[in-house]
């Protein structure tokens, strides 16, 4: 009877075991992470009785998740690289739309600034037509300003959400080791390889939530506890010891926040390429990539713009007969040395070639003998030299005082500022300091014989000074193929050969003659008096619009701006296709994942159902036991 007793008290435990594992499954069935539980029963060692085996039940092998480590890898790295996709996309976005407004965008104020210079052509003289453009000029400068303050409050506000990144990835770390260190010991106290199936679920949860913050690769070490690396393979948790992540001024550009790895008592700095994936990826790749490269864009047509019509102005004359000055405040490149540098060298740029700025930022690193200046918008090389003074993309770079030790670094940022209300604003307040005159005009003598014809000539750039341009000159012909000049200072040529049409150039103006002069003709520049309704260097002025004045003669302020709103909305539309498929792709492992780890209320409905039942029946074969054994005492007796 003992051996019947032993059978159905085991199949008793066995129901019993089976009754909880589905309650708890069912219990947890909304809780996220849960992987659901199966009974393993496996068969008691028979007795050997002559004629054969009898056997002696069954006993709960383990309790066994339902859980595979390479779908779990695969959901979760699915997740990491979801999370980047879209933190990046929400902060494009609202570039996209701040950039693309075709009514509060830069674009329709740059238009109506050049609508305002041909206004001032159409009418030099007209007041209301000079407020106009100042007007206009005031509303570029503010539309300018204000989008690189919003651009640079994006800025901010991603070194704010990094540190919130860093908050909750440390916290999420701290768990996650505390969890390794439990369920080591758990695993250890057992001794028999079973494995503590709620706390890996637990473990496995965090995994994900710390994954959905940064990309943390798992190795799992023999005690059954998880090392997290980051992608860089720097140690995020090592068994029950996790390194705390901090966050401080970036040592190349203080206005960046940097992350930081703690380990000992050392704070070590990781680069941008040491972290990816989650939202902390998102937020270093979207400041890197989408952010850094409309400011710089941005910047550089801003000091293009102010620059070009600076150039301009300056040839013309105001309403008061002064030259003209500048008319836009100009920004100047920003050079920051990094804060690890051991040498006493200062770096200096400026700007040579507004036509070749890129929109790019650049490193300039000493090795002890060389110089090397990289281009960060492709990670360049473009200029390993000996020695500074170097001019790389219409900036000259230049050691201002000290000298650099080897490893030292200088970050340039040629255009990084260059929309900003410091560095671009409108000089003019009165209207009559408009110079849309230019400051010489020309004139064919009232008895020239001949067919000769003057044109209204330019000044030259840049203008020369004033007292130049003030200095009549006279061109008289002796014959209709040479002629002598006088009115230039100590050097008066004579006998200079003529060609119809050609430059002749004089104190920092340039004209033409064409036809054919006769002998005593004369032609004259002079002073522009009394110019007040000349719109000459206005019409210049206006015509910049049209000019392919940026890359190298390439585009114009138009198709500048237009292509950084192209850049923007083609990489916001990237985003967006990618992380709608990244999306679906995680949705689709999710459900792999729930299908095969996930709880079947209908399934563990029937699962009680049958557990109910042998319950019931190992009951009833221990009642069995009971009579019989009440038989064999009544016999007996």
């Amino acid at each position: 009877m003992a051996g019947l007793y032993s059978i159905g008290s085991s199949a008793l435990n066995n129901a019993q075991a089976g009754v909880v594992t589905s309650g708890h499954n069912i219990a947890n069935a909304n809780t996220p992470g849960f992987s659901r539980q199966v009974v393993e029963q496996q068969t008691n060692a028979p007795n050997f009785v002559g004629v054969g085996f009898i056997g002696q039940g069954a006993t709960v092998g383990a309790i066994r998740r339902i859980y595979d480590e390479f779908l779990g890898q695969q959901v979760t790295q699915a997740n990491s690289q979801g999370a980047e996709m879209s933190t990046y996309l929400e902060r494009m976005q609202r570039i996209d739309s701040m950039l693309g407004d075709p009514t509060a965008g830069v674009a329709s104020a740059l238009g109506e600034f050049f609508q305002g210079l041909q206004a001032v052509a159409a009418q030099p003289a007209d007041m209301s037509a000079r407020q106009s453009l100042l007007s206009a000029a005031q509303s570029l400068a503010s539309r300018l300003n204000s989008t690189a303050a919003q651009l640079g409050k994006l800025r901010e506000a991603a070194n704010v959400d990094m540190q919130s990144s860093v908050v909750r990835i440390n916290t999420l770390s701290t768990q996650i080791a505390a969890l390794n260190d439990r369920i080591s010991l758990t695993s250890a106290t057992a001794g028999n390889g079973q494995q503590p199936n709620d706390l890996l679920d637990q473990r496995d949860t965090l995994i994900a939530d710390l994954n959905r913050e940064v990309r943390a690769d798992v190795v799992k070490a023999s005690d059954g506890s998880y090392n997290l690396f980051l992608s860089s393979g720097q140690a995020l948790v090592l068994g029950s010891q996790a390194y705390k992540l901090g966050t401080v001024r970036d040592a190349a550009d203080p206005a960046d926040t940097q992350v930081t790895i703690s380990i000992g008592p050392t704070q070590l700095r990781l680069q941008p390429g040491d972290v990816s994936g989650g939202r902390l990826g998102g937020i270093l790749g979207f400041r890197q990539g989408g952010l850094t490269d409309a400011q710089d864009a941005l910047g550089r047509l801003a000091i293009s713009v102010a620059a070009g019509v600076n150039d301009q102005h300056r040839l013309g004359q105001d309403l008061t007969g002064a030259p003209g000055g500048n008319f836009f405040k100009v920004g100047s490149p920003t050079v920051i040395s990094n804060a690890t540098n051991t040498g006493t060298g200062v770096v200096s740029a400026g700007i040579s070639g507004y036509g070749a700025l890129e929109a790019s930022d650049y490193r300039l690193s000493y090795d002890g003998t060389n110089y090397t200046l990289t281009r960060l918008s492709d990670n360049k090389v473009v200029g390993a030299v000996g020695g500074l003074p170097q001019t790389v993309d219409g900036v000259t770079i230049g050691l201002a005082a000290g000298a650099p030790a080897a490893g030292d670094q200088f970050l340039i940022q040629p255009t990084r500022a260059g929309a900003n209300g410091a560095s671009f604003s409108v000089l003019l307040s009165d209207l009559r300091s408009i110079a849309a005159a230019a400051p010489i005009r020309t004139a064919a003598g009232l008895n020239n014989a001949g067919t000769g014809a003057v044109s209204a000539g330019t000044v030259n750039a840049p203008p020369p000074p004033n007292a130049n341009l003030q200095q009549p000159v006279t061109i008289t012909f002796t014959s209709a193929t040479t002629f002598n000049v006088t009115g230039t200072g100590t050097l008066n040529p004579v006998g200079v050969a003529y060609t119809a049409g050609a430059d002749i150039s004089y104190n920092g103006w340039t004209m033409q003659i064409s036809g054919t002069p006769a002998a005593n003709d004369t032609f004259t520049v002079g002073p522009n008096t009394n110019g007040q309704g000349d719109n000459r260097n206005a019409r210049l002025m206006a015509s910049l619009q049209t000019q392919p004045l940026m890359s190298n003669g390439g585009a114009t302020y138009n198709d500048t701006y237009g292509q950084l709103v192209s850049q923007v909305g083609n990489k916001t539309h990237e985003l967006q296709v990618n992380s709608e498929a990244q999306a679906n792709l995680t949705n689709a492992m999710e459900r792999a994942q729930s299908n095969l780890s996930g709880v079947n209320l209908d399934e563990e409905a029937s699962n009680l159902i049958r557990y109910q039942q042998a319950y019931q029946a190992a009951g009833k074969m221990v009642s069995i036991a009971g009579v019989l054994f009440d038989t064999i005492l009544n016999i007996r007796s």
